[in-house]
């Protein structure tokens, strides 16, 4: 009889005669590796109640462009333990990043972009941008506008140590006003059925020293979010000397109502530090 795994190796096999398959290789050079003309990777960080599909139109944008990009799901379990899985997916990359944070994806990317030599421009789109020891609940109280909290919906769950979290949602009726008032309601109530919960400890965890102190960093501010108001992230952006632009009347999701403009504000990002 021949054992059970002996087809899997021989598969394996012809993979490896065939060149398919590298054991043991060093990672492709950093030219191999980057886009056309040595473009970087363009890695996007999603926030609390979404995933990564909603940058699929940033996405499709930038890979026409001839831009890598990597979209990793964001745990939204604890801001650190967040921030050291960002951080170890940029440690894959080489040649040069840059980085793009959309709503508590900016507070990840702020503290995932210290220590990387390799990144050349941080990218916050409606998004917390903290300075060290805030939070994003406190940034988001921080000005008047926000619905978030009237919105939220908790649901307890159980942790490894035996205790107990709290997650976030928001509620299902107030979804498409809180979240994402420029989409169809349809495309809304997907959204709204789908979303990812965050963290409520995350969510209140004080940041750490923020990489845009040390890094350039781009914004695209949506003028009728409802999530982190747009006051907020002006404060945030001028603090961190940030190129701004808004978009009038877009809501939360300014990256599905309006991938244009950020596409543009990543581009002008890459031009400036190349």
């Amino acid at each position: 009889m021949i054992p059970e795994d002996q087809p899997r190796r021989r598969v394996l096999g012809g993979l490896l005669a065939a060149g398919a398959v590298t054991l043991g290789a060093a990672p492709a050079s950093a030219s191999a590796r980057s886009g056309r003309g040595g473009r970087p990777t363009v890695v996007l960080v999603h926030g609390v109640f979404a995933d990564s599909s909603g940058w699929n139109d940033v996405i499709t944008r930038l890979l026409k462009a001839g831009f890598p990009v990597l979209a990793p799901a964001n745990p939204l379990r604890d801001l650190a333990g967040d921030s050291a899985y960002v951080s170890s997916v940029i440690d894959t990359i080489p040649g040069p990043v840059i980085l793009v944070g959309h709503s508590y994806g900016g507070e990840v990317i702020t503290n995932a972009g210290r220590g990387h030599s390799n990144i050349k421009a941080l990218v916050y789109v409606a998004a917390f941008a903290p300075d060290e020891g805030e939070s994003a609940l406190q940034l988001a109280g921080m000005f008047p506008g926000s619905k978030l909290a009237d919105a939220l919906v908790t649901r307890q769950f159980p942790l490894p140590d035996g205790t107990t979290g709290t997650d976030g949602y928001i509620d299902l009726e107030k979804f498409h006003e809180v979240f994402a008032g420029d989409l169809p309601a349809s495309v809304t109530r997907l959204m709204a059925a789908t979303q990812r919960p965050g963290s409520v400890g995350g969510l209140a965890s004080a940041s750490g020293v923020p990489a845009w102190k040390s890094l350039p960093s781009w914004y695209v501010i949506p003028t009728a979010d409802n999530v982190i108001p747009a006051a907020a992230q002006r404060f945030m952006a001028k603090r961190a000397g940030s190129t701004t632009v808004e978009v009038k009347g877009s809501s939360h999701v300014v990256m599905m109502s309006h991938p244009d403009t950020v596409v543009r504000q990543i581009l002008a990002a890459h031009r400036a530090t190349r």
